[in-house]
């Protein structure tokens, strides 16, 4: 058996090779077997427990002699808030996380995360619990126990003046009328971090914007935050890997 990890080293390599490891350990307990094929069960077994050892020695490795980057995703806890406007940066992170194969897990603080290797950078995905307008506590907490500094951040949102299918990266601004960018602005007394900001304007003006961004994307609306969600996690990676200025260069696009 070859294991070849390429590209990152995360957190779900680990994973797998656990699942490898019981499901060949089922195979040679559970089928009679000669002794020329149980001899190889037993050195198997160790190799594919050196290998899970070995990836997670690479990543705390990397993780303790690197910048990480944090990037956050703003949303909303509990389930009735899932797939609404308002948690499009939840998404985002979670996408993120779906092809890392990475799980999050609760936080030193009011917050799930998730640790993952992009391209050899070590990356902290940040999701806050503590509801929209209240970011900034789960923020500061991170920033904190993480060590990392405000030029390795990079926070994803919901946008109302930015129309459907586009994208919006800035390396410092205002809140914009974001209560979750503005609570992290105030929690940190200075707005000089990167957004990225994700386009849901309705087509019309509307009597009560809270009720638009919690209520969830019609089904035209759905096609096209599908269709420009490769595009957001692309550019937060894209963040990561190379920094904001990298990825304003390249990802700041015109509505689709």
């Amino acid at each position: 058996m070859y294991i070849h990890v390429s590209g990152s080293f995360h957190f779900p390599c680990a994973r797998t090779l656990v699942l490898i490891q019981s499901e060949h350990s089922k195979e040679c307990t559970g089928k009679k077997q000669n002794a020329k094929q149980n001899r190889w069960c037993f050195p198997l077994s160790l190799a594919i427990l050196y290998a899970i050892a070995y990836v997670q020695f690479r990543i705390d490795e990397t993780c303790n002699t690197k910048a990480m980057k944090l990037v956050v995703g703003l949303g909303n806890p509990e389930k009735r808030h899932e797939n609404t406007r308002h948690n499009i940066g939840f998404e985002v992170l979670d996408e993120i996380a779906r092809t890392h194969r990475a799980g999050f897990s609760s936080g030193k603080g009011n917050f799930l995360y998730a640790k993952i290797l992009h391209r050899g950078e070590p990356v902290i995905l940040l999701k806050p619990m503590t509801y929209m307008n209240l970011s900034g506590h789960a923020v500061v907490a991170a920033m904190q126990f993480y060590k990392i500094g405000i030029a390795d951040i990079l926070v994803v949102c919901d946008d109302l003046n930015i129309p459907l299918g586009s994208i919006r990266l800035r390396s410092k601004g205002s809140a914009g009328g974001q209560n979750g960018l503005k609570h992290i602005i105030q929690c940190l007394g200075r707005g000089d971090f990167a957004r990225l900001r994700i386009g849901i304007a309705p087509a019309h003006p509307l009597g009560s914007y809270s009720s638009f961004v919690l209520g969830k994307f019609s089904s035209e609306e759905r096609k096209t935050i599908d269709e420009i969600l490769p595009r957001c996690v692309d550019a937060a990676l894209d963040f990561a890997s190379n920094g904001i200025d990298h990825a304003m260069n390249h990802f700041n696009v015109k509505p689709v």
